[in-house]
C-alpha cells in the first residue's frame, strides 16, 4: 500500500458513500512509533471502518531474558529511520456484538 493509493481509496469513498469520521492517531509505544488514520464511512455492507497504518521497519528484535524462575523478559525492537511500512485493514461494524469485524481481504472490494 502506497501513500497515493490510499489517497485515492479515500477519494473515491468521500465521492460514492461519504465520509462520517476520519480522525489521524498516534499509536500506543508498544505497537511503534507510527500514525494511524481512521475512515469511517457507511457503505453497501453497513458502517466500515477503514485504518491505514505507517510505522517503522522493524530491522531486528533483541530479547533479553534469565534462567532464573521468576525472572522477567523484555523484547527490544531496532526500528529504521528511514524506512516505512504501510499498511491497511477493514472493519465492518457488528451491531448485535457492538464491536469492529475486521474483513478478510476477499470480501471487501474497491
Amino acid at each position: 500500500m502506497t501513500d497515493e493509493r490510499w489517497q485515492e481509496i479515500k477519494d473515491m469513498v468521500k465521492k460514492n458513500f461519504g465520509i462520517i469520521e476520519n480522525q489521524v492517531l498516534d499509536l500506543p509505544e508498544e505497537e511503534g512509533k507510527g500514525t494511524k488514520e481512521e475512515l469511517i464511512f457507511a457503505g453497501p455492507m453497513g458502517r466500515i471502518k477503514l485504518e491505514y497504518i505507517v510505522k517503522p521497519l522493524v530491522l531486528d528484535k533483541k530479547t533479553t531474558y534469565s534462567k532464573r524462575i521468576g525472572s522477567e523478559t523484555k523484547v527490544q525492537y531496532i526500528t529504521s529511520d528511514t524506512e516505512k511500512v504501510r499498511r491497511m485493514e477493514a472493519f465492518k461494524w457488528n451491531e448485535s456484538a457492538d464491536n469492529w469485524e475486521k474483513i478478510i481481504g476477499e470480501a471487501l472490494s474497491f
